[in-house]
């Protein structure tokens, strides 16, 4: 059934409005992730020094290992899932939410799991399909992430390990590679791995002096490594989030806009047929009247 003109400039104006709204996104999208790379790049010198320090105190003592770095029969795992509060953001949390399902689905029928939600998405997606929580409680992941949200969280994560509540924690998050390319990726967390064998650290020639004991300084500094490295990945979930979410904004206005100019030749073709239909009715009045 074909639309009326008036119709078809409703729709017009409609759309027009969508295109404005999703563009407006798009700009705002665009300027926090100028914010979110700046964040990233501040955060970077300051976990890359952390692993140089732990790589270079295990590269002096391989005799001790510390229990946040010990291998241990895995019977439970944590999943750390990093998702976004809001929608609009393109296939970044179907994403995460297939990538977890897949990693419980490749687990041993003997190994357990639970599963600690950072972010509305993921923590709708978890009490949907039934996953077993670390908490009852939703973590809303904001624009602008507080360091001591990130505390309080590892320190649960770090005290039930070291209970033995779980045996290995595994983040899933999305990284940021560029404004075009976003990739789930998972990392484990606990046990941590042996930095020193790390090649950028095994390559840096220092020597440090410490006052106490390494393995008080360990005690210390492991906890905040950790933090660190779960708030450089929210850090990067965030850069992704607005990347995808600049460009499914960016999509959107572009289709409007072709959806517009659809619409408008549309219009301009009925409205061009109504008046044919005018004139042809004048025409064919006057020509009766000449008859007569």
């Amino acid at each position: 059934m074909a639309l009326s003109t008036g119709a078809v400039k409703a729709r017009i104006q409609a759309t027009k409005k969508t295109a404005q709204i999703t563009k407006a996104m798009n700009m705002v999208s665009a300027s926090k992730l100028r914010g979110a790379e700046k964040s990233i790049k501040a955060y970077l010198p300051f976990i890359e020094k952390i692993k140089e320090i732990i790589g270079n105190l295990y590269s002096d003592n391989n005799d001790f290992i510390h229990p946040l770095m010990k291998m241990r029969t895995i019977k439970k795992v944590c999943f750390v899932v990093i998702s976004t509060d809001r929608g609009l953001a393109g296939a970044i949390n179907s994403n995460i939410n297939k990538m977890l399902t897949s990693r419980i689905k490749a687990m041993d029928e003997n190994t357990s799991y639970v599963v600690y939600p950072l972010g509305l998405k993921a923590y709708t997606y978890a009490k949907k399909m039934k996953y077993p929580l670390v908490t009852p409680n939703v973590f809303n992941l904001q624009d602008d992430i507080q360091f001591y949200q990130v505390s309080e969280v590892v320190h649960q994560i770090v005290l039930d390990y070291l209970l033995e509540k779980y045996d290995k924690v595994e983040i899933i998050y999305t990284h940021y590679v560029n404004t075009l390319i976003q990739k789930v990726e998972t990392n484990v967390i606990l046990p941590i791995s042996d930095i020193s064998k790390d090649k950028e650290v095994k390559n840096i020639n220092k020597t440090y002096e410490y006052e106490g004991g390494k393995e008080d300084i360990l005690n210390t500094i492991l906890p905040i490594y950790i933090e660190n490295t779960i708030y450089g990945m929210m850090l990067d979930a965030k850069a992704s989030e607005h990347a995808s979410r600049m460009n499914s904004m960016q999509s959107a206005t572009d289709n409007a806009t072709e959806v517009v100019a659809n619409l408008e030749l549309l219009y301009n073709r009925a409205r061009q047929a109504a008046i044919t239909l005018e004139l042809t009715d004048i025409i064919g009045g006057a020509s009766v009247i000449n008859e007569r």
